[in-house]
C-alpha cells in the first residue's frame, strides 16, 4: 500500500489550489469555477461542519505532499447510501494506481467504519481513465443521464457507477483467498 488519507487540513489548500489551474483536470472533472485560497479555506472549514460529508487529502506514505483529495459526500445513514468524488491534483501522478488505491480506502472506510450500503458516483463519459479505475475497484455501471454535463462548448454524458456492500464484501473475501 502506497497510498494513505487523512483527514484535510490547512496544509493541503495549496496542493487543492494549484489543481485548480490544469485545464485538463478541470474539463475531466467538469469543473466550471476556479477558486481562491482563501475560497477553498472558506469551503473546507464549511464541509468540517457538514455531517454528511468527510472529506480527506491523499498522499503517499511516509510523505507529507499531498497528491489528491477525496470526499464522501450526501450521506444518508436512513438509506444507507453516500457518494463520492476523488481527484488526483498533478498529471506527474496520474496512471499510476494512485487513484485506485486511494477508491480502494474510502470503499474500506464507507462500507467498513460507516457500515453503509452503498456507494454510488457520477464520472464524465469522456474521463476513461477514471471509468477504467472504477470499474477496476469493483464499480458498475448503472446508466448514464444523456448530455448533462456541458464542459467547454461540449455536452457530456454523466455516467452513473455504484458499488454495493456484498460486492464489496465478495471482492474482499476473493483478494484475501
Amino acid at each position: 500500500m502506497n497510498i494513505q488519507l487523512k483527514s484535510i487540513d490547512s496544509s493541503d489548500y495549496d496542493s487543492i489550489f494549484l489543481s485548480m489551474s490544469d485545464s485538463e483536470s478541470l474539463d475531466l472533472t467538469g469543473t466550471r469555477h476556479t477558486f481562491t485560497k482563501e475560497q477553498i479555506k472558506e469551503a473546507y472549514e464549511r464541509f468540517a461542519q457538514d455531517s454528511t460529508r468527510y472529506d480527506f487529502a491523499i498522499y503517499h506514505q511516509g510523505q507529507k505532499e499531498t497528491i489528491g483529495d477525496a470526499a464522501i459526500i450526501d450521506i444518508d445513514e436512513h438509506h444507507s447510501v453516500c457518494g463520492f468524488r476523488i481527484a488526483l491534483h498533478q498529471r506527474k501522478d496520474w496512471n499510476k494506481g494512485y487513484g485506485s488505491e486511494a477508491v480502494r480506502l474510502l470503499q474500506a472506510y464507507v462500507f467498513e467504519t460507516l457500515q453503509l450500503n452503498r456507494l454510488e458516483l457520477e464520472v464524465l463519459s469522456h474521463n476513461v481513465r477514471a471509468i477504467r479505475s472504477y470499474e477496476k475497484t469493483g464499480f458498475v455501471r448503472e446508466g448514464a443521464r444523456r448530455q448533462a454535463v456541458h464542459v467547454n462548448g461540449i455536452r457530456r454524458d454523466e455516467v452513473l457507477m455504484s458499488m454495493l456492500k456484498e460486492e464489496y464484501e465478495l471482492r474482499k473475501q476473493g483478494e484475501l483467498a
